[in-house]
């Protein structure tokens, strides 16, 4: 993007959250960025990063990974960011800021984004060694050493939305953890007593103590100065090593205060409609620090993205107005659904209360119902399924009782108000103000058919997420009202899914691809040999079901040869130079020095290439096709078995050393991974399956970039699904929390037999449970709570499974007509394949391939400074 002129205006931005980064990005949609200087003066070390996910990090997530913005977008768009650089002074006759480095900056228009700090009550003790507040990555790396240096008890201090994830937070560390607020509930700010009443519940089950009604008088300290325990308002006193201040937050707004600017009585720079300061037409003020025209400060992402878009729509001279916000939040705090929206708690005159309670269950839901049939506001909790249609309804009179509306899922009598039922002019996806009506003109006018296209058109579902499915329906139904009807057979061959063809295969004890198709495919593909898209589908299919339907386990015999991929023909990995690669299974990583030799020797004598995966694993590159089962021998005879890195199936467990080996570890983590893998080896799946198993929330085996991670607690294991790494990373989600070793496996039984049954042909769960509908929720519903039914059906299929496992490699050996396909030419079975060649490189070996003929030369030369040859 061209550079903004020398004599462009200068737009200083103070801040740069996740208000201030979404203020950039509407600037440069107006094309500003290019007409204007823009400084960026940020306090924080590092770039704009998503504060609502910051709990995220402690269950796995990057620092990096949750990063809003990168050095290309900055650079693209000419914005000067200094990274730890505060204003710390403005002078607003001279239009002047100083940075804290000193440095002076003249602007013409200056945005203030400065946001909140969090609010810590004046109590003795409270700046004592191990005392933290909770808003920064800075706060939560310091939390997370303090806890590693010997912290074995941690209170909080503050019971609002922060305060339960820091409490979530450290009992992932290990620590036993207590919670105090001083209001007479949980979230008091988002929910009424009776929502207080059933989140207590669910919390104090996760293994938390909760103490409301009292307040903090005292961080009591030892002789070293560090935290001991907490003198409360009732007299007690809590042992604690750590004390986390999570008591809300206030405006950031001593700059302005320091220049004049007007300020609200209970802080935030006072703005119009247009998010200009009413002393200042030049300064303006949006996000945490704002105190709006309506007289409230925000505390809310969305609502500060909407004063972003305002001022910048102000700067460009556009017309825009800010007048309010919806307030609605859905969260998952600690495995439990809570939400709020609109007028929550029945303040409205002569409002009424429609309210469904079930504390053995959980669930508490309470909509606010006006006299005339107007929803108002409701709160839920431990069941917000419906809360992104109810909150589009919130104003207007639906179109069902109310009091049907708060029935659990599946009870008699509960109405389900689909989308489709919805105005145009409901906003649908609150954090960018998208209504039903702007989906549908995606869909009709821009030619949008996913949730995803809609996204990138509209933003909607782009920002919490809590829309998305919602937009998931509202884009299906529209299509199929505009009678678009896509064919949703898997092939030109099939007209069904992978998944009826694979309830077809299960209720018919089909064990052939010729049967399957004769009976089954589309008319003009009958007779036929079928495509190189269902082929190898249907081979994974009949072979997850094998000991079921009673079809050889064996992926090579008969007709089944010919359908698989390319890899399953010959048991192994076909590389660049038509030499192969052997893998063979080291569960969990685990691996005893006899067998490092064994490999090392094998590597040797058949000259191979050697190294050490990702997954914790040895690979073996450069083997024949003719060598194949003489290696395969050689490993077998010492006890190792095929590691199916050539197929669609399970391929590793990996894990840390746990709590055997290292001092943070609560559970035996290379145990329990040995067993999954050993589980779960050699089950075909409609693609790929990674796993790990963690021994701490420190996460290094990396569980939540897997398939399905597990991670210990000090209770159990939590159970994460749908992670994976590659071109579209993705963090698994919780399944289940806190379970035991055998509600563990029995939950990953389920959750494995669910995806093979029901995923598209080569779908990875990450996809998958983006794509069938209900999401996560309803996966949980199938495989925790057994909704279906066929909970006993999909472990009795994994049981016949692992009851019937055989190594690939031996079943090979074993047979003498097996064997005979390891050849490279079948008219001349002692003949290699002299197209497959190696020259050396770093004591190893690399193929021999052409490639200076193309243009290229090889790293090593170019390391060397060698000249081309």
């Amino acid at each position: 993007m061209t550079a903004a002129p020398k004599t462009a205006p200068t737009l200083v931005l103070v801040g740069h959250g996740m208000v201030g980064q979404r203020f950039l990005e509407e600037l440069a949609e107006r094309g500003l960025t290019a007409t204007h200087r823009v400084v960026v003066l940020c306090e924080e070390p590092r770039p704009a990063y998503d504060r609502v996910a910051l709990t995220s990090y402690f269950t796995g997530t990057s620092v990096d990974e949750l990063s809003l913005t990168d050095g290309a977008f900055i650079d693209a768009h000419g914005i000067e960011l200094c990274l730890g650089d505060p204003a710390v002074a403005v002078d607003r006759a001279a239009r002047r800021v100083t940075a804290r480095s000193g440095r002076v900056l003249r602007y013409d228009t200056l945005v203030l984004a400065t946001g909140s700090y969090p609010f810590v009550p004046p109590v003795p003790g409270s700046d004592a060694e191990g005392c933290f507040v909770y808003r920064t990555i800075e706060d939560l790396l310091a939390i997370e050493a303090y806890a590693a240096s010997g912290a074995a008890v941690g209170a909080v201090v503050g019971g609002g939305l922060l305060g339960l994830e820091a409490a979530g937070a450290l009992q992932g560390l290990g620590l036993t953890t207590h919670i105090v607020e001083f209001a007479p509930r949980l979230m008091p700010a988002q929910v009424d007593a009776g929502g207080g009443a059933a989140l207590l519940r669910a919390v104090e089950e996760k293994g938390l103590s909760v103490r409301t009604g009292v307040g903090t008088q005292e961080i009591v300290t030892g002789p070293a100065g560090a935290v001991t325990g907490m003198r409360l308002s009732d007299g007690s006193e809590l042992a604690a090593d750590m004390v986390v201040f999570s008591a809300g937050v206030r405006p950031r707004d001593q700059l302005a205060r320091d220049c004049g600017l007007s300020v609200g009585e209970r802080g935030g720079i006072a703005v119009d409609e247009q998010g200009r300061t009413v002393d200042d037409p030049r300064v303006f003020a949006i996000g945490e620090c704002a105190l709006a025209a309506d007289g409230r400060v925000y505390g809310l992402v969305a609502p500060g993205y909407a004063q972003a878009a305002t001022a910048a729509a102000a700067i460009a001279r556009e017309e825009s107005a800010f007048t309010g916000a919806d307030l609605s939040t859905r969260l998952k705090l600690l495995g439990v659904d809570v939400a709020s929206f609109g007028d929550a708690h029945g303040t409205t005159e002569g409002c009424l209360d429609v309210v469904y309670s079930d504390a053995r269950s959980g669930l508490y839901k309470k909509l606010v119902v006006g006299r005339d049939g107007t929803l108002l506001g409701g709160v839920l909790v431990g069941d917000a399924e419906a809360y992104g249609t109810l909150r589009a309804f919130t104003g207007a009179v639906p179109p069902v009782p109310p009091e049907s509306l708060v029935l659990p899922s599946g009870a008699d009598g509960g109405a389900r108000l689909g989308p489709s039922a919805l105005p145009d002019t409901a906003v649908v996806c609150s954090c960018h103000n998208v209504t039903k009506g702007t989906v549908r003109a995606a869909v009709t006018g821009h030619a949008c058919t996913t949730v995803r296209e809609v996204g990138t058109c509209t933003r909607a579902g782009t920002g919490c997420g809590s829309c998305v499915k919602v937009l998931g329906r509202l884009v299906t139904d529209e299509l199929a009202a505009s009678g678009v009807r896509a064919d949703t057979g898997l092939c030109g061959c099939f007209a069904q899914t992978r998944q009826e063809l694979y309830e077809i295969v299960l209720a018919l004890r089909l064990t052939g691809y010729r049967q399957l198709l004769d009976r089954y495919g589309r008319e003009e593909a009958r007779g036929g040999d079928g495509c190189e898209v269902c082929k190898p589908v249907v081979a994974s299919v009949i072979a997850s079901l094998a000991p079921t339907i009673g079809a050889s386990g064996y992926v090579l015999d008969g007709e089944q040869a010919a359908l698989q991929d390319s890899n399953d023909h010959f048991l192994a990995n076909l590389q660049k130079n038509g030499s192969y690669s052997v893998v063979p299974r080291i569960p969990g990583g685990e691996i005893t020095p006899e067998g490092l030799i064994v490999l090392g020797r094998i590597a040797r004598d058949f000259g191979l290439y050697t190294k050490i995966t990702g997954g914790q694993r040895i690979d073996m590159f450069g083997a024949r096709v003719e060598q194949l089962p003489l290696i395969w021998r050689r490993l077998v005879d010492a006890g190792f078995e095929s590691g199916h890195a050539y197929g669609k199936a399970l391929r590793t467990v990996k894990s840390c050393v746990g709590q055997t080996w290292c001092r943070y570890g609560v559970q035996d983590s290379v145990r329990m991974a040995i067993g999954l893998e050993l589980r779960y080896r050699g089950l075909r799946s409609p693609h790929k399956l990674k796993s790990a198993v963690s021994g701490c929330a420190r996460e290094c085996a990396e569980a939540r970039s897997k398939d399905f991670g597990v991670i210990a607690t000090a209770a159990g294991w939590n159970l994460y699904v749908g992670g994976n790494g590659g071109a579209t990373p993705r963090h698994a989600d919780l399944l289940a929390q806190d379970v035991t070793d055998a509600g563990l496996v029995r939950l990953i039984d389920r959750f494995l037999m669910f995806y093979i049954r029901t995923a598209d042909r080569l779908e990875r769960t990450s996809a998958w449970l983006e794509r069938i509908p209900g999401g996560l929720d309803h996966v949980r519903e199938v495989v925790v709570d057994d909704s279906l039914g066929i909970g006993e059906e999909l472990e009795s299929l994994m049981a016949a499974h692992v009851a019937h496992y055989a190594d690939e490699w031996a079943s090979t050996l074993a047979d003498p007509d097996r064997l005979a396909r390891f050849v490279s030419f079948v008219n001349a079975p002692g003949t290699p394949d002299p197209v497959v060649g190696f020259v050396p490189e770093r004591d190893q070996v690399k193929p021999d391939l052409p490639l200076l003929s193309i243009g290229l030369r090889p790293a090593q030369d170019v390391l060397e400074g060698s000249a081309p040859r």
